[in-house]
């Protein structure tokens, strides 16, 4: 069953015209600069399945705040992304990650899902296994302040921090240690223990009020990192699982007709008649010019649903039943295709219709 589905994943998104993204083309968009400005890293040793699929390669315009000032770039995005994933199972995955157990994905289960206007650089955030640490910009930005803030509390404390190293040494190796290693401590010092007990409360309380300002400010940015994660991925997701699948194949059969409205319109305005690789090549040099596209049209699907369609086309007067089918599309002697004018595929596809379901 899983070999049937994921056969059908790719007809579908093959006729829906997505192209593959593949592992080396994914490893090299996660090195690209991340609008969401965080440090990633992903296993694809997790999945036993993993495919991806996009469509619509395109640039847009974003704004960034630089050092008070606004920045607009240009940035590629994938207008469309698809992921399919599977989780190996416990036995054969290795790994200690708990980014897995945290997303509460079952190795059993196959996930897709459906999202739009993606950045190719943020392309690794769809991913469950996702570790996200701080980039060195933001690791600076709490490590210098701390340093800064650590060096006065330290040459404050220092007095204190000798002073009770002075007496350790005292109590466990006598008074001569204390005169070698030159450290404060004599027996007064030694007697005088609420002024030890003050000042070693007192350097405690200043390291873990330091520790503690510096956890909250790196927990603050790590919730940060997780919502702009969050608010990412939420807003661009279109489809999840089966939801998926009936979106896709609204997109295949969209696909199809385009593709055939596009041979149908090249036949009945040419004043040439053209062969297959012909109609092909001035299918790409139209898109180009009008759209500003490159694509390679795939001209075989088309010719051959236009060929699928078959009914009758029954003039006034005639007999239904010995009115022939014929074709929307058919070749003449010399291999061109020639399609019905407009009106007579009018009405052979008004005459499908009327006869797809025949109850009675």
């Amino acid at each position: 069953m899983q070999t049937n589905i994921i056969e059908s994943f790719r007809e579908i998104l093959q006729q829906g015209n997505y192209y593959p993204i593949y592992q080396e083309s994914l490893e090299r968009a996660f090195q690209e600069m991340s609008l969401i400005e965080l440090k990633t890293d992903i296993d694809f040793d997790d999945f036993e399945e993993m495919v991806c699929y996009c469509r619509g390669d395109i640039y847009q315009t974003y704004s960034f705040k630089r050092f008070f000032r606004k920045i607009q770039k240009k940035i590629d995005i994938f207008e469309r992304v698809i992921l399919l994933i599977k989780c190996k199972d416990k036995e054969n995955n290795n790994t200690s990650d708990n980014s897995l157990k945290e997303s509460n994905l079952l190795p059993s289960k196959i996930y897709i899902s459906l999202y739009r206007n993606i950045p190719k650089s943020d392309i690794e955030f769809l991913f469950p296994n996702v570790k996200v640490s701080m980039t060195l910009k933001d690791r600076l930005i709490l490590i210098v302040p701390a340093i800064a803030t650590a060096i006065p509390i330290t040459l404050k404390i220092l007095p204190q921090l000798l002073l009770i190293i002075g007496v350790i040494v005292f109590l466990s190796f006598g008074p001569n240690y204390v005169e070698q290693l030159k450290l404060r401590a004599n027996p007064e010092d030694v007697k005088n223990m609420t002024g030890l007990l003050l000042a070693s409360l007192s350097l405690l309380v200043t390291l873990g009020g330091f520790c503690f300002k510096q956890y909250s400010q790196y927990q603050t940015k790590h919730i940060k990192f997780q919502k702009q994660v969050t608010e990412t991925l939420f807003c661009k997701n279109i489809a999840n699982n089966s939801g998926v699948f009936k979106t896709l194949i609204d997109d295949a059969e969209e696909e199809e007709c385009k593709e055939i409205i596009l041979v149908y319109y090249h036949l009945l305005t040419t004043n040439t008649p053209l062969n297959p690789k012909q109609l092909d090549e001035k299918i790409e040099v139209w898109m180009e010019e009008n759209f500003d596209t490159k694509i390679d049209f795939d001209i075989n699907g088309p010719l051959n649903n236009l060929t699928k369609i078959q009914g009758k086309i029954v003039r006034d007067g005639e007999d239904e039943n010995k009115v022939s089918e014929i074709p929307l599309l058919s070749y003449d002697e010399n291999g061109c295709c020639q399609v019905l004018s407009l009106d007579d595929a009018k009405q052979l596809i008004d005459y499908i219709w009327d006869n797809l379901f025949n109850y009675a």
